[in-house]
């Protein structure tokens, strides 16, 4: 018979082999489980060209998180999960929105009396642009529901799912980690970001000549308040003030509701479905899902 110092030593061998084979193991998966999370998760630039035409605009990758924004219903503090998600790099060109407006993707539907997949809008009154500027200047004074259609007519030309971006997305990319979510008290930063009533000259400006947020977007504070889906699925508004605002007011929680004031000149009745005569500081810009 064996000793039993031979058994408790074989006994040990055998629980370290035991314990090395289960933590490598363990170290495979995790190198596997990280090595395809990243792959999930991991979103790049691109740029879209839209289809039948050589305009082009650029969308950049926010990453998801969970974010706490203020309820606009109850006025507190809401934890949100945002999964990531693209959003248009500037604010919706002239360039780009012409071609919706104007049929220009689709030169001989343009005298077939207007039929189309999705509706468009009439054709603006006088200088739609204000005199402002038209070329690389973002598109002003549409109401919600043509920046919406705008949305629906860009994912059928491109067989992706653009949208307008809710409340929270459009907050949580305009802050992008690093800014307030209310007034920024340093002067010479918003000077940086925005343009508003302080340095605007009372008009818009070509997008993107403005500093980007850390995310690399730009124009999200100032030029044009920008349409986004309500929080609290009633008027819809506009986030993030204009160049029309003061510079207390340009700024990540900045929140306007539609008001009939927007509209007070439209000689039209009812009042147009698709342009603000009064709201040249209203624009829009487009987020993807992956």
């Amino acid at each position: 018979m064996l000793p039993r110092s031979f058994y408790a030593s074989l006994l040990f061998a055998c629980a370290v082999v035991l314990a090395v084979w289960t933590a490598g193991t363990a170290q495979v998966r995790r190198a596997q489980n990280t090595a395809a999370q990243p792959a999930a998760q991991k979103l790049s630039p691109y740029v879209e060209t839209i289809p039948g035409t050589v305009v082009k605009f650029e969308m950049v990758p926010v990453p998801g998180g969970t974010y706490t924004f203020t309820d606009p219903k109850t006025g507190k503090p809401k934890q949100v999960t945002i999964k990531p998600f693209y959003i248009g790099k500037t604010e919706v060109t002239w360039d780009e929105f012409d071609v919706f407006v104007h049929k220009l993707d689709a030169p001989n539907t343009q005298n077939l009396g207007g039929a189309d997949a999705v509706s468009r809008p009439s054709k603006p009154y006088g200088a739609v642009d204000r005199g402002y500027g038209h070329k690389g200047y973002p598109a002003i004074s549409m109401t919600y529901l043509s920046a919406r259609n705008y949305c629906e007519w860009l994912s059928k030309k491109t067989g992706k799912k653009y949208r307008l971006p809710t409340e929270a997305e459009w907050e949580y990319a305009c802050r992008a980690g690093v800014l307030p979510a209310g007034p920024i008290a340093d002067s010479e930063l918003l000077n940086q970001l925005a343009w508003h009533w302080g340095n605007s000259d009372d008009k818009t400006h070509k997008v993107g000549t403005k500093q980007p947020n850390a995310w690399g977007i730009h124009d999200m504070l100032g030029n044009v308040a920008e349409w986004c889906q309500p929080a609290d699925d009633e008027v819809p508004v506009v986030r993030g003030g204009s160049f029309y605002d003061e510079p207390d007011k340009v700024h990540p929680a900045a929140r306007k509701k539609y008001t009939p004031d927007w509209q007070m000149n439209d000689p039209q009745n009812p009042k147009s479905k698709w342009w603000l005569t009064d709201a040249p500081f209203v624009g829009f810009r487009v987020v993807c899902e992956p």
